[in-house]
């Protein structure tokens, strides 16, 4: 398996485990400011995904109202 092929790890310090779901850096900088500048999409594992829904589920609920 070449290094491409090598499925992500999850970009929260101390987790790397494998990521299920890659979000923009700076929307996963808003639930979790440790994360370094790797890049321009953040790869998360589903536990760590599931924390970002939970904190900024507020701040999603209220950019769909705007529409």
């Amino acid at each position: 398996m070449s290094p491409e092929d090598a499925p992500d790890t999850c970009l929260v310090p101390g987790c790397g485990a494998e990521a299920v779901r890659h979000l923009s850096l700076a929307d996963a900088k808003k639930a979790f400011p440790d994360i370094g500048d790797k890049g321009r999409r953040a790869p998360l594992c589903r536990d760590h995904y599931r924390e970002w829904k939970k904190a900024t589920k507020q701040a999603r609920k209220l950019d769909r109202l705007g529409w």
